[in-house]
């Protein structure tokens, strides 16, 4: 590159000494027209290449993502939910191996081989003969079919358990996309009291010039603007680093500045009653449904238990080549067997037991994790409730009237009806007043997360 730009300027120069009538034997030998011109298209092309270089280099537009987007990408990328979902996988592949019937047995057993001589005679193989055998064990009392129901139940219980993993990292994923909502708008206040502040400034120099104010009230000035830069600074770094705990959520590796979310950051005040969230709990609460479906498998289990307490007979066939001691022309013959245990000690009975206690155990259980629902509902509408209760002052009259404080007071500051200490504290109220109005919709877009997550689906989006 830069040696295109030295050839370039060579040929300016003798663009120039032509036009001025002076000749240069060597230099125009040495640098044609059509030189000067390969050289100039090089100088473009590079150029060229170099804002191509520096525009893709250079990040484009953030894309920006709603609640939606962030989660279907949390639900297609999230290691933690990718692994609950294998384990459903697992659950169903147990339902094939206990769906299966017990295998046959073959048996080959060997008998007649002689040992040691008789008579003089030792042919050791010559009375051996080969039976192969088969037998199957007979399973009564159902047992196959309470085996697939126990475990398809445990699949059932696998799925809420892993909608009910869902439900608590849904809860934290909407948490990390709040909070970064809470930061823009923090850092947009941040931003427009820094602005403003500038503007007082400029007209407070105005004002000193024609020594309207002192030079000490114009110092307290300019000092008071340090806090609004730490107040944008501190929005900044918080913004960036909710960013960062929602890349870690979505397992995404991107830089932070690439991406930006938007959705709504403001407040509804038409709740319904506590009852209603309760009954819906109730219908969608992934957990309960998980304790309800233990105790369906707890029985199960418990017939399982009585069923293997029952006698399961083993019936056998074996086939011989060999001379029946009863009937010595009978070279080929067949044989049966039924073999039954004799349950006289162990009859399952530690099992059955078990399983009698564990039925009463997820009863208690359940028991508990409906009580749970209910605190659950109860205390996330108790914040939600109080969240709106605060707000909604705020949107009738306290944000007018902070504006209303502020503007009149630096008028009068202005045309001097008030003091300098008079102006910094309506400043400072207008700043409380904003921050405290950005920090109350998170507390209530957080609440109605919390919410969501008490009732088990989303009632207020």
């Amino acid at each position: 590159m830069t040696g295109l730009l030295r050839q370039t300027g060579m040929c300016l120069r003798h663009s120039r000494l032509k036009s001025g009538g002076v000749r240069s034997g060597h230099f125009g030998a040495s640098m044609s027209r059509r030189t000067c011109g390969s050289v100039l298209l090089l100088l473009l092309s590079s150029v060229s290449l170099a804002a191509q270089s520096t525009a893709l280099a250079t990040p484009s537009h953030p894309e920006v993502w709603n609640w939606e987007a962030v989660k279907n990408r949390f639900e297609l990328n999230n290691p933690t939910l990718l692994a609950a979902k294998l384990n459903i996988d697992e659950q169903k592949a147990q339902e094939i191996t206990a769906h299966l019937r017990p295998n046959p047995t073959l048996t080959i057993s060997a008998d007649g081989t002689q040992v040691t001589p008789s008579r003089g005679v030792w042919q050791p193989f010559a009375g051996t003969f080969v039976s192969p055998g088969v037998s199957y064990l007979f399973e009564r009392r159902n047992k196959r079919n309470l085996r697939y129901d126990a475990a398809r139940q445990g699949t059932a219980i696998s799925t809420a358990q892993q909608a009910d993993s869902e439900r608590i990292l849904l809860f934290n994923l909407r948490s990390a996309f709040v909070g970064i909502l809470q930061a823009k708008a923090i850092l947009k206040i941040a931003q427009d009291n820094l602005d403003y502040y500038d503007k007082i400034l400029k007209v407070s120099h105005d004002r000193f010039q024609a020594g309207d104010i002192a030079q000490i009230d114009l110092d307290r000035l300019e000092l008071q603007r340090l806090q609004y830069q730490s107040d944008l600074q501190t929005a900044l770094v918080n913004l960036r680093t909710t960013k960062i705990n929602l890349l870690a959520m979505l397992d995404d590796r991107r830089a932070v500045d690439s991406f930006d979310v938007d959705g709504p950051f403001d407040f509804a005040d038409d709740l319904r009653t506590v009852d209603d969230y309760r009954k819906d709990a109730l219908d969608a609460r992934p957990d309960l449904r998980a304790a309800v479906l233990s105790i369906q498998q707890a029985q199960t289990n418990y017939q399982l238990a009585q069923a293997n307490g029952s006698i399961d007979p083993t019936v056998g066939v074996w086939f011989t080549h060999n001379g029946s001691f009863n009937n010595p022309d009978a070279l080929n013959t067949i044989g049966a067997s039924v073999s039954i245990p004799l349950r006289i000690f162990d009859q399952n009975q530690g099992e059955k037991l078990r399983t009698k206690i564990d039925i009463k155990r997820n009863e208690k259980l359940k028991e508990g994790v409906e009580t749970q629902v209910y605190s659950d509902v109860d205390s996330a509408y108790a914040t939600l409730a109080s969240d709106v209760e605060l707000l909604k002052p705020y949107r009738r009259q306290y944000l007018q009237q902070a504006v209303r404080v502020r503007d009149t007071v630096f008028f009068s500051y202005q045309h001097g009806g008030a003091s300098l200490l008079d102006f910094l504290n309506a400043e400072s109220e207008y700043r409380t007043v904003e921050l405290s109005y950005a920090n109350l919709i998170g507390s209530y877009l957080t609440a109605a997360a919390q919410l969501n997550l008490a009732v088990g689906r989303e009632v207020i989006p």
